[in-house]
């Protein structure tokens, strides 16, 4: 499995065709206790830098962007009952939604890791 990551504050891992998607621990730290997170409709075509889903926290309410083109195969449900789990596992069990990839090669221009790491200091 690879994980790459968005200068919208996206991570996305992919396993073969599938991938999983969230925000950055960067992301949730500046949005504060998430208390509502939308996720996307499973079947749901999504384009680089659509809307895919939103999340509201105390201090503000943020789209989060397909980092990449795909459909939708999962949104994560545990989310409409503890949208916490971004706030204490945003790279983890607090992952928004899943969805089959249409275009592999997108991943190329996403940062890794260490560039992202490195991205976040400069901000």
């Amino acid at each position: 499995m690879s994980r790459y990551f968005s200068e919208d504050h996206e991570w996305i891992q992919v396993s073969g065709t599938s991938a999983t998607v969230g925000i950055t621990d960067y992301a949730q730290g500046q949005l504060g206790d998430v208390v509502y997170v939308e996720t996307p409709e499973e079947g749901k075509a999504l384009t680089k830098g659509d809307d895919a889903a939103v999340v509201e926290s105390v201090k503000a309410a943020s789209d989060v962007y397909a980092p990449v083109d795909g459909t939708v195969t999962e949104g994560n449900a545990a989310l409409a009952d503890n949208p916490a789990l971004v706030n204490s596992d945003p790279e983890g069990e607090g992952w928004f939604f899943k969805m089959e990839l249409s275009d592999a090669s997108q991943l190329e221009t996403m940062m890794d890791e260490a560039a992202y790491k490195a991205f976040v200091e400069g901000l």
